[in-house]
């Protein structure tokens, strides 16, 4: 394998964004690109509490907070700690507030600051060749459910909050009028890299 590209003053780099936005396209990209890990929290954390317990992913809910306090704790630990790592995950941005050398991406698909939830939904149908019913169900329920939750345990139950509030980042980028490559190549630019 090549080795890693550096970036100055980055070790990490964390992509965020709502279910079907583009951020996980994006975070392949990138790891490949640069060659570095690309961690996809969610799926490496918690499989084994989703197993577990029998939870299915959107069951957000059910999940007990201990279990969402260790992984935010691990995540803190990887964000201080790790180097050449696209690290993708809702709160990766949110957790890695005031750590040095962690370059911060939202990806979003909104037109005009409203989010196209229809569109995000029409993604997943095409991405992961499911129902129109069963990708609502996940762009919809669950996103709701991740939010309730982690309104509650980090935002004292703020209506307002979001994980995908800008201030938390770095770099913002809208999937709605832009294909994955021009994403990719807006992450670039403002990374510096050609």
């Amino acid at each position: 394998m090549a080795s890693p590209i550096e970036i100055p003053n980055v070790r990490i780099i964390t992509v965020s964004g709502r279910i079907a936005s583009g951020s996980t396209t994006l975070a392949e990209h990138l790891a490949k690109k640069l060659n570095w890990r690309h961690l996809e929290g969610g799926e490496i954390f918690w499989e084994a509490v989703r197993k577990k317990m029998g939870l299915a992913e959107k069951d957000t809910n059910l999940r007990p907070d201990e279990e969402d306090k260790l992984f935010d704790a691990r995540l803190r630990e990887i964000l201080k700690e790790e180097k050449h790592i696209v690290l993708e995950t809702k709160l990766a941005a949110f957790n890695a507030q005031s750590i040095d050398g962690v370059f911060k991406i939202l990806v979003l698909c909104e037109r005009a600051g409203v989010d196209q939830p229809q569109i995000r939904i029409d993604r997943l149908v095409n991405r992961d060749n499911i129902s129109v019913e069963e990708a609502k169900e996940e762009v919809l329920h669950r996103e709701m459910s991740d939010i309730e939750k982690w309104r509650r345990l980090y935002a004292n139950n703020d209506p307002n909050w979001v994980y995908w509030e800008k201030k938390y980042y770095d770099l913002a980028i809208n999937t709605y009028d832009k294909n994955s490559e021009q994403t990719f190549q807006a992450a670039l630019a403002a990374l510096g890299i050609s």
